[in-house]
């Protein structure tokens, strides 16, 4: 691995070459340069990871330098050297773009703090270059091309994406559990003006609620039992960004209140504290739930769905898409075998059949983690019929209604009132995240009766083993 390459520029030969022999003996590669001009011709020419700077130069000075550096290169960072007594200098150059300063002169009792200040500035840079290749993979990732599907129901949600995305407008995804909810909204990101700032995601269903206004806003120190020292919430790390509230149905009342003023003029307090923040941030919520429905049952402020529901997205589900089940078939094949080391070869035709007239249940992601289970599974070779879950075989080509049709062989008509029972159950459990009482409610069972069902068609809640 090649050593760190440092560029010092001074035009005062004792302190370069102080510098330079501090470096090199860290074990940083060292170039030197007598003035700006001869800096730029550097930092041009050459591959550096810090560049340390005299302010007092003839000519174009340190601070001067420093703002070409940012212009040249954002991710290459600098520090300047001053010395005593020239503070207003420190902070002008900080404002300029440096990371940090140095003070003259040099003496054995500073040299620690100098060569940990130079490798502090060369990781800081590092990440900085780390993070916008990611940030460039991540807008490539989620370019509308790059998103599988050629069916009509998904080119009209892109559409819709693409005209919104460079806007601020607040979105509002709504679709069933697995449609890629969270795939639209990182396109809107990721294709917005907003795309070199956070994405932060956040699921108002999965954190509770005593937990999730401080996850949401932040807290301060002694704001509650364990808040031992202040901690920013999720629409501060997002801001200049944005952020994603996924299941917004299942946000409390009280913290629809606090939310409905963050959209209105997007201000907020910190748990236990009166000081307001101010923040920029583009809002994108999601749901499953029928928030109309919601509002009826006083479970969901009418007053904020009208703030959420700017621009309304629909994401359909995999049955009204299915033009793209081959196409996200061969997807899902290619990268299981890169990511597991594994050489599946293709389907046959018929399971290809069976795959694209199968009801779909949990949708993409239902149909991502089959594909990756049985790449595992079959290891090399032609996934056929032999090689799919029992309800996919036996299923057979679904009509447009969802409803089989029997085929010139038949059907297996207990395999597929059984399919479609456990699909019910399965849908009602996933509106409700579990709760059996609400989840009997839905389907006009007794609670027992349902607890029944689960149990003999074997169905388990996510992430339950």
């Amino acid at each position: 691995m090649p050593k760190p390459h440092v560029l010092v520029v001074d035009d005062e030969e004792l302190y370069r070459r102080a510098l330079e022999r501090i470096l090199s003996r860290a074990g940083y590669a060292v170039t030197c340069a007598r003035d700006a001009a001869e800096a730029m011709s550097v930092v041009t020419a050459e591959s550096l990871d810090l560049v340390l700077c005299d302010v007092k130069m003839p000519g174009v000075n340190g601070i001067e330098l420093v703002r070409k550096i940012r212009e040249f290169d954002p991710d290459l960072p600098s520090i300047v050297v001053t010395g005593y007594g020239t503070a207003e200098n420190s902070v002008e150059a900080l404002r300029a773009g440096a990371f940090w300063y140095l003070q003259k002169p040099f003496d054995q009792d500073h040299l620690d703090a100098v060569r940990k200040l130079v490798e502090q500035a060369i990781e800081h840079g590092r990440l900085k270059t780390e993070n916008r290749m990611l940030q460039s993979q991540l807008r490539m990732r989620y370019r509308f091309e790059n998103i599988v599907g050629q069916s009509a129901a998904l080119q009209q949600v892109l559409e819709t994406v693409e005209k919104v995305a460079d806007s601020d407008s607040t979105v509002l995804i709504r679709g069933e559990s697995g449609t890629g909810k969270e795939l639209i909204a990182r396109s809107l990101h990721f294709n917005s003006g907003r795309a070199d700032r956070m994405f932060v995601t956040v699921n108002c269903g999965a954190i509770p609620e005593e937990l999730l206004e401080s996850e949401l806003f932040g807290h301060v120190r002694g704001a509650f039992t364990n808040a031992v020292s202040h901690r920013e919430g999720r629409f501060t790390l997002a801001d200049g960004g944005t952020i994603f509230l996924d299941e917004i149905g299942d946000m409390s009342p009280n913290l629809q209140v606090k939310l409905l003023r963050v959209l209105q003029d997007r201000t907020f307090e910190p748990v236990g504290s009166s000081k307001t923040v101010r923040v920029n941030v583009r809002v994108i919520a999601a749901t499953h739930q029928n928030l109309e429905q919601a509002i009826r049952e006083r479970r969901f402020r009418e007053d904020l769905y009208y703030r959420l529901n700017v621009i309304p997205i629909e994401a359909p589900p995999l049955r009204d898409r299915r033009d793209d089940i081959p196409l996200l078939i061969q997807h899902f094949l290619d990268r299981a075998n890169q990511d597991k080391g594994r050489r599946i070869d293709g389907i046959h035709p018929n399971a290809l059949s069976a795959l694209s007239g199968y009801a779909w249940p949990g949708n993409v992601r239902e149909l991502e983690n089959l594909m990756e289970r049985m790449v595992i599974l079959k290891g090399e070779g032609e996934i056929g019929m032999e090689d799919l879950p029992d309800a996919v075989r036996s299923g057979g080509p679904v009509a447009a209604s969802g409803v089989p049709r029997v085929g010139p062989d038949g059907l297996a008509f207990n395999d597929v009132v059984a399919r479609f029972e456990a699909e019910l159950i399965r849908q009602a459990l996933d509106q409700t995240h579990w709760n059996k009482n609400r989840a009997a409610q839905l389907l006009g069972l007794n609670r027992t009766t349902l607890i029944e069902k689960i149990k003999k068609r074997g169905l388990e809640a996510p992430g339950k083993h």
